[in-house]
């Protein structure tokens, strides 16, 4: 489908701001044009708090990691006082790339001309300067990103003007305060490269239309309600089931003790949770995952999952191998999606697409789609 030269017109959207079920779904253009895209950098993932992982991840001084964001590269790291900080990952000199992946250094060092910087963003060795005149190390140390927490959980955003992260999530962190989220630990990272937009993803992952027919050999179906009620940057959906489903039906008898002390309606079956942009956290009785869709351009997407289990359980002496039933259902619902993810962007890359209709199971689909356009559109700033 032609995207209109006047891209951001409201009028072209009409018909996705109707109410869901007399709504239609985005214009394909949305997903395929780089003018779209475009606005979205600006506009949504340049002033929001974007998620980029968790401190647990960096334990120790000196830990790190490395993660693109539109096109930033920024480091997170643990500093020598236990400060978790984020930074630009390049030099102040010329600009080189500083680190890739994660690892652990005692300082950062430059791999062009060895400009040094303490784990603070300092720079303190400049081998070479000495007759640059009115050079002043303190005025070239790492230029940091924002950087909040909630619950363990790592946020940055790059526009200095945003409220702050609290604000953003609203009563988000209180309704999942039973999850005792600091008490948890990171225990795999898994990471796909797929062939479509970060949109289509997130959607998919927010709607059990499509569980009977893309997972009919893994999870199968699955019930939920809307909570229609949430107050900041997401959206939930609620399954309520007696147990964890991280684990499929044939391995239940390898499942996890629940969390400790889960009380609520946590307790009484799985969230799954748009935090906006672009995040989907999964949380039940006995652990958490989350979903990264990193967007590397309107039809690219980097994918990641992280598992997370309380302390406790990952300190079990069964925990390495019981793990590996949770890893199994993963592994086998995720590829599902990353397949069925590609394949409707192909289908949206076609001249002869058009925008569908919405089903009363898709109601965070249209959610996330107003989202989106109250961001990018010409009515809004």
């Amino acid at each position: 489908m032609t995207h209109p030269t006047d891209l951001f017109d409201p009028a072209h959207y009409a018909r996705a701001r109707l109410p869901t079920l007399q709504a239609e779904t985005l214009p394909p253009w949305c997903y395929t044009s780089q003018a779209f895209y475009d606005r979205e950098v600006e506009r949504i993932f340049r002033r929001s708090w974007n998620f980029i992982g968790r401190a647990d991840e960096v334990p120790k001084p000196g830990d790190y990691f490395t993660i693109d964001l539109v096109g930033e590269s920024i480091v997170v790291l643990r500093d020598q006082g236990g400060q978790v900080r984020a930074f630009h990952n390049i030099c102040r000199h010329r600009g080189t790339r500083l680190l890739d992946g994660a690892g652990n250094r005692a300082a950062i060092s430059c791999p062009y001309h060895a400009w040094t910087y303490a784990l603070d963003g300092k720079l303190f060795g400049s081998a070479g300067m000495e007759k640059t005149e009115s050079f002043d190390r303190a005025d070239f140390g790492l230029l940091p990103v924002r950087l909040e927490s909630w619950a363990g959980f790592l946020f940055a955003c790059f526009d200095p003007q945003a409220p702050d992260l609290a604000t953003y999530l609203g009563d988000l962190p209180q309704r999942f305060q039973a999850y005792s989220f600091d008490d948890m630990v990171c225990v795999r990272r898994k990471t796909y490269d797929l062939a479509c937009n970060w949109k289509v993803y997130l959607e998919n992952a927010m709607e059990e239309y499509h569980t009977p027919t893309v997972h009919r050999k893994s999870i199968g179906s699955q019930k939920t309600t809307l909570i229609d009620d949430a107050v900041g940057a997401w959206d939930a959906i609620f399954m309520p089931a007696p147990r964890t489903i991280a684990v499929l039906a044939e391995d239940s008898a390898a499942a996890f003790p629940e969390i400790a002390g889960l009380y609520g309606r946590p307790a009484e079956g799985t969230y799954f949770t748009a935090i906006y942009p672009s995040t989907f956290f999964a949380t039940t009785q006995d652990c958490m995952w989350w979903l990264q869709q990193l967007p590397r351009g309107p039809g690219r997407t980097e994918i990641v999952i992280g598992s997370c289990f309380p302390r406790t359980t990952a300190a079990r002496p069964d925990f390495r191998a019981n793990v590996e039933k949770y890893y199994k259902r993963w592994d086998k619902s995720l590829p599902e999606d990353n397949l069925i993810s590609e394949r409707q962007q192909a289908g949206l890359a076609s001249a002869y697409g058009r925008p569908g209709r919405l089903s009363w199971q898709e109601p965070v689909v249209h959610r996330i789609a107003n989202w989106v356009l109250d961001r990018v559109l010409n009515d809004h700033k």
